[in-house]
């Protein structure tokens, strides 16, 4: 019996790098995309490329009556629905003392309200058809550390991780897991490079000493969604080259300057 699974924004990035490693892994794949369909076929492509089925259709999260809707036929038309990644997300940054209202709902609506519209609607395809699902948030390292002038961002990836909590002790008895991936800084178009391999960008600050690569973070998702993780619910999986650790360093520089 085939597995199917449903990626947000999987047009490039995480997205498509998790679409692809997810077909790798025997899964049909719902590819979204919100404003770059050539870049959602390309995904397509390569999904079909390992041997699996590919459906694409367009998905603007914050579109919160249409969302659901989009989730429920991908999975109809996929057969069923096994893990669901909510990676769609974004945003711009303001101090915080300027930030426009407009434009904090408008990061709020994308990294939140949209993603909870979404798994929602997964959960309850999964909990219908009695599913033991995997549902894959991706938050950011910034739901666990500030950035300044990122308020809107870091409001919303540290309530979508609460979010992953509640979901995972809510969805439990139905055998739902659900996780939480928050990268660090990731050669993608999001922080303005391309999907490339990272390693010639030097980062002296971190203990990698370079940007993530989007299959990395692809790695890890396919890992909670695998049966190997099937002990691991609640939880939030940072990978950020060591990015959360660099306050200890700073604190030990202040301390002995």
């Amino acid at each position: 019996m085939s597995k199917a699974a449903i990626v947000t924004a999987s047009d490039s990035g995480i997205g498509k790098a998790t679409a692809v490693r997810l077909a790798r892994d025997g899964y049909d794949v719902g590819i979204t995309w919100h404003s770059d369909r050539e870049g959602a076929e390309a995904t397509a492509r390569e999904v079909q490329a390992v041997g699996r089925r590919a459906l694409v259709t367009q998905l603007d999260v914050t579109r919160f009556d249409d969302a659901g809707e989009v989730v429920e036929t991908l999975a109809g038309e996929l057969g069923g629905l096994d893990v669901f990644v909510n990676n769609a997300g974004g945003g711009e940054t303001h101090p915080f003392l300027e930030f426009p209202l407009d434009d904090w709902r408008e990061i709020l609506d994308l990294n939140l309200t949209g993603a909870f519209v979404c798994a929602q609607r997964a959960a309850q395809i999964m909990v219908d058809a009695r599913t033991e699902g995997r549902i894959i948030n991706v938050t950011s390292v910034h739901e666990h550390i500030p950035l300044p002038g990122a308020a809107a961002y870091c409001a919303a990836k540290g309530g979508l991780g609460l979010l992953t909590k509640v979901m995972a002790l809510e969805l439990g008895e139905h055998g739902i897991r659900v996780n939480a991936v928050a990268p660090g800084e990731i050669a993608t178009p999001m922080t303005g490079a391309e999907d490339e391999d990272p390693s010639h960008h030097e980062r002296p600050a971190l203990p990698e000493g370079r940007p993530g690569n989007a299959h990395e973070i692809a790695a890890t998702i396919a890992f909670l969604a695998s049966p190997d993780a099937r002990y691991a619910t609640g939880a939030s999986f940072v990978v950020d080259g060591g990015l959360s650790l660099t306050a200890a360093q700073f604190n030990q520089e202040a301390a002995e300057s």
